[in-house]
C-alpha cells in the first residue's frame, strides 16, 4: 500500500506536467495554424503592435542606453589592464548584438507586455468571456492569441534593433566621452567587429523569444482556471500572471543558450 501511494505521489506531478506541456504545444500550433486563415485581423494586429511594441519603446531605449554605458565602463577597465582599450567599441557592440540586446529586450517586454497579456486573458477566462466566445462560435485562440503572436514577431526584432543601437551609443558616451577613447577608433572597431551573421543571430533569437514569450503568457492566461492550484478570481489571475513571467524569463535564458550553441 505504501509503495502504491509512493508511486502515485511521484507519478501524479509527472503526468500533470506532461499533460500541461502537450496542452501548451497544441495551443501554440493552433495559434500558428490560424495565421494562414483569412481574413487577416489587421485591426487587432495593429492594436497589439502598438501595445507590445510602441508602448515598450521608452523602457527599451532607457534600458539599452544604461546597459551600453555600463558595458563601456566595465569594458574599459577590463581592456585597459591588457592595453587593449581601443577594442572597446567592438566588445560593446558584439556583447549587445549577440547576447544582451535580444535577451534584455525580451525580458523587459515580458515584464511590461507579457504580464499584461496573461492578466487580461486570465480575467477573460475567470469572467467566462472566453466561454462566451465559444458559444458565439468564435475561435478564442484565433481571436486572442494569433494577433498577439503576429504583433510580437513584428515588435521583438524592431525593439531589439533599437536596443542595440542605443546601447552602442551608450558605450560611446561612457567610453569616449568619459574615459577618453578616440571617437573614430571606437566607431571603427564597431564597424570592423560586427558581421552580418552577428546581426542575423540576434534577429533569430528575438524571433524565437517572441514566440516563446507570447505563447507562454497567452497560454497561462487562457488556462488560468486549470493552472492556479484551484484558485479562482483575482488570486487565480495573479498566480497565472506570476507564473507566466517567471517561466517566460527562464525559457528566454534556456533558448538563448540553445541558439547560441548552434550559432557559435
Amino acid at each position: 500500500m505504501m509503495i502504491t501511494r509512493l508511486i502515485e505521489a511521484i507519478g501524479n506531478p509527472f503526468s500533470t506536467h506532461i499533460e500541461s506541456t502537450g496542452r501548451l504545444i497544441r495551443f501554440f500550433l493552433g495559434g500558428l495554424r490560424q495565421i494562414a486563415v483569412l481574413p487577416l485581423q489587421f485591426g487587432k494586429i495593429l492594436d497589439q503592435v502598438l501595445f507590445i511594441g510602441a508602448k515598450s519603446l521608452f523602457v527599451i531605449l532607457l534600458t539599452g542606453l544604461f546597459t551600453g554605458m555600463v558595458l563601456g565602463l566595465q569594458g574599459y577597465y577590463t581592456l585597459v589592464t591588457f592595453g587593449s582599450e581601443a577594442a572597446l567599441g567592438g566588445a560593446v557592440a558584439l556583447s549587445l548584438i549577440r547576447e544582451l540586446g535580444p535577451v534584455l529586450t525580451a525580458i523587459m517586454i515580458t515584464a511590461r507586455a507579457g504580464s499584461a497579456m496573461a492578466a487580461e486573458i486570465g480575467v477573460m477566462r475567470m469572467s467566462e468571456q472566453i466561454d462566451a466566445l465559444v458559444t458565439m462560435q468564435i475561435d478564442p485562440i484565433r481571436f486572442l492569441f494569433t494577433p498577439r503572436i503576429l504583433a510580437a514577431l513584428i515588435s521583438f526584432p524592431l525593439l531589439t534593433s533599437f536596443f542595440d543601437v542605443v546601447g552602442i551609443f551608450g558605450g560611446f558616451l561612457s567610453g569616449s566621452m568619459l574615459m577618453g577613447i578616440n571617437e573614430t577608433v571606437y566607431m571603427d572597431k564597431v564597424i570592423q567587429s560586427v558581421k552580418a551573421m552577428d546581426i542575423w543571430g540576434g534577429f533569430i533569437k528575438s524571433i524565437v523569444f517572441a514566440l516563446v514569450v507570447t505563447t507562454i503568457c497567452c497560454y497561462k492566461g487562457f488556462y488560468a482556471h486549470m493552472n492556479t492550484q484551484g484558485q479562482s478570481g483575482a488570486k487565480g489571475v495573479s498566480l497565472a500572471t506570476t507564473s507566466a513571467v517567471v517561466q517566460s524569463c527562464i525559457c528566454i535564458l534556456i533558448f538563448d543558450y540553445v541558439i547560441t550553441s548552434f550559432l557559435v
